[in-house]
């Protein structure tokens, strides 16, 4: 198992993304500490990786609040004995533009995406330090923080300076035999999310709706397919695994072709 004896923080731990790298970093041996705002998310993800026969932890915790975090990493050291992996996922959604975003929900989304990273990191790293341990960092970020997407305007902004964040860590940090990586999911089939949702013992939704509209999203990447979350899971766990040992700075896409297509090529078109 490629992260037999690691231990990981996993925040953002939702049925969705979160909870699909929850699961793999889980799959391939390592204890999964899964940090939520909301409880339930924290509590269903812990709650069925331990069902699975998996080390879990469950723990509450506003990441841009620093007691909160430092409690957070403490509990992690005092549960496991130790942080190995980092996987900051927290998000803020708020789809507002330049022209209509209140100032306070531009800090408050902006803050959970780069600050919530930023506390997350430092008091994991030095975790790290403390129990000598050589630790690998991944910061997920999205297609939105390569491109400009109008109405999106924190989102987008704060994902891209995730990818700064993760390329200046990963140089301060390289020394201490800490790596720091960026992952880059896109649109997201959502089939896969209702699935673990209802493993998770949550009741089935109703996703027509969303699947119409990715199903739009589809038709515009190469590889006229979307990902699911257990593909970001399995490029985290390559990341945090020795395979990447020689891998630090990078931002690894898992996005089906989306950033490098060209933007006039329609790829739903038959190449002449």
């Amino acid at each position: 198992m490629k992260l037999a004896n690691k231990v990981a923080i996993v925040t953002g731990t939702s049925p969705n993304i979160g909870g699909g790298i929850a699961e793999c970093l889980a799959a391939a041996g390592a204890a999964v500490v899964c940090v939520d705002a909301n409880p339930a998310n924290a509590d269903d993800a812990a709650r069925y990786l331990s069902s699975t026969g998996a080390r879990a932890l469950a723990i509450a915790c506003d990441v841009c609040d620093e007691t909160q975090v430092k409690a957070a990493v403490a509990a992690t050291v005092e549960h496991f004995g130790g942080v190995d992996i980092l996987i900051n996922n927290a998000a803020k959604f708020n789809r507002k533009g330049v022209l209509d975003m209140p100032v306070a929900q531009w800090r408050a989304q902006v803050d959970v995406i780069l600050t919530g990273a930023f506390l997350f990191t430092q008091h994991s790293a030095r975790a790290m330090i403390d129990g000598a341990r050589r630790g690998s960092i991944v910061n997920i970020i999205s297609t939105a923080g390569h491109q400009g997407e109008p109405r999106n305007v924190a989102y987008s902004t704060a994902k891209c300076g995730l990818i700064n964040f993760t390329r200046s860590i990963a140089m301060e940090l390289a020394d201490k035999g800490i790596r720091a990586n960026s992952l880059t999911p896109t649109a997201t089939d959502p089939s896969e999310s209702f699935e673990r949702a209802v493993r998770w013992g949550r009741p089935a939704a109703d996703g027509s709706a969303i699947l119409a509209v990715m199903e739009s999203f589809r038709q515009r990447v190469p590889l006229q397919k979307l990902p699911v979350p257990t593909d970001y899971g399995r490029a985290a766990v390559f990341l945090c695994s020795e395979d990447a040992g020689m891998i630090t700075g990078t931002d690894l896409r898992v996005d089906a072709g989306a950033v490098a297509r060209y933007w006039a090529w329609d790829p739903t078109m038959p190449m002449r």
